[in-house]
């Protein structure tokens, strides 16, 4: 699980990215607060932990951004402690809010909870861009029409929706999703994805997996 800190107090950044190493998690840590949503992309997030006091833009202004491209969830961990400030985290998509300096076992217990309510494993379905995908049926569906997907389709697409924020390479779906020698072989994948978008097409969803050209898919 790889956690992103956003956190302009070096300290405290490097203080947050030991303990949560110190308890297994992966940690990214942001630096350059300039274009913080572009450095985001490229991290392949699973938890953000975000303050509040940061240069060019707030906190409460990146979250609201994040949310809106992806339901990765956000702790807001932060210095500002009024129940305004509280309030607002909560109107911008904040998953959860500590208070600094933070207690080390209920932070850890607050990411634990946030990664496990929001672990796809739980859900019965996934929604993005206005279609959802029925992880117990393996069924497509938009607008109050569905098609059944094969098993190869399935785990394309479920590995699309659990990445929807980023752009996915053909080697990293070779590698992720088939360990297989026989499946090793780009022409089973455009396959794969072909189907894909011709059967979205006959329930209604006119683009699904864009092909970026040069660097891969994006759902």
């Amino acid at each position: 699980m790889n956690i992103v800190i956003i956190e302009d107090d070096i300290v405290i950044r490097e203080k947050l990215s030991l303990l949560l190493q110190e308890a297994g998690y992966q940690t990214t840590l942001i630096t350059n607060f300039s274009n913080i949503i572009q450095e985001l992309s490229v991290t392949n997030a699973n938890l953000i932990l975000l303050d509040i006091n940061l240069p060019f833009m707030d906190g409460f202004a990146i979250c609201k951004k994040i949310k809106a491209e992806s339901n990765i969830p956000i702790i807001f961990v932060t210095s500002r402690n009024t129940t305004a400030d509280e309030i607002k985290s909560i109107q911008v998509g904040g998953f959860d809010f500590i208070t600094k300096p933070y207690n080390k076992i209920v932070l850890l217990e607050k990411i634990k909870r946030a990664l496990k309510l929001n672990d796809p494993i739980n859900f019965k379905e996934l929604t993005k861009n206005g279609y959802t995908l029925d992880l117990h049926l393996a069924l497509l569906k938009c607008q109050g029409k569905e098609i059944e997907l094969t098993r190869n389709e399935f785990r394309i697409l479920y590995y699309f929706f659990i990445n929807s924020n980023r752009i996915i390479s053909k080697d990293e779906l070779l590698e992720k999703l088939w360990n297989d020698k026989y499946y090793l072989d780009d022409n089973i994948l455009l396959v794969n994805i072909n189907r894909l978008r011709k059967k979205a097409r006959e329930i209604g969803i006119a683009k699904i997996l864009t092909n970026i050209k040069g660097k891969g898919y994006k759902l």
